[in-house]
């Protein structure tokens, strides 16, 4: 092999005014295992759901993880910035999420209102993360919850919309 391919990711400093930085690339990697979590979540009830509102509830969930996929990378990018790795196996997303599976077969409306909980809880963290960010001077990771929360509260608004009978 080429001395290219073997170079081996670490950490770097930074100097860019934001303290701790490992503490804001916690909360990032948070950030990003809820997002992972509830992309793949939101893709099953994607391909799963069925009955009178299948097209509605397949575009929205559709449009929901495509732009939460986009947003991983922007989340994984942010952790790098802070000179940090960003996470690097499934164990790390799973526990690190506060995104739980739910095994049992629901109604259509059944999951859009649990998509609809999982949107808030991760909205939660995130303000949550805001605060954190104004805390610990770093604007950019601050700007990037409040867009995140944002989308998050958006989306459990539109699958509470939807579920109502």
């Amino acid at each position: 092999m080429t001395s290219a391919l073997n170079v081996v990711p670490g950490t770097s400093e930074i100097s860019t005014g934001v303290r701790d930085t490992e503490a804001m690339a916690q909360g990032l990697e948070n950030m990003l295992a809820d997002t992972y979590r509830l992309v793949f979540k939101t893709h099953a009830v994607h391909w799963n759901v069925e009955g009178p509102m299948f097209f509605a509830v397949h575009n929205l969930t559709e449009e929901q993880y495509e732009d939460m996929f986009k947003a991983a990378d922007e989340i994984a990018e942010r952790i790098r910035s802070l000179g940090q790795l960003a996470p690097a196996s499934m164990n790390s997303i799973v526990s690190n999420s506060v995104i739980q599976d739910n095994e049992e077969e629901q109604s259509a409306g059944d999951m859009c209102q649990d998509l609809a909980a999982d949107h808030e809880r991760v909205a939660h963290r995130l303000h949550a993360l805001i605060r954190i960010a104004g805390e610990h001077g770093d604007p950019v990771t601050e700007d990037l919850a409040v867009a995140r929360a944002t989308f998050h509260e958006k989306a459990a608004w539109m699958l509470r919309s939807v579920s109502k009978s």
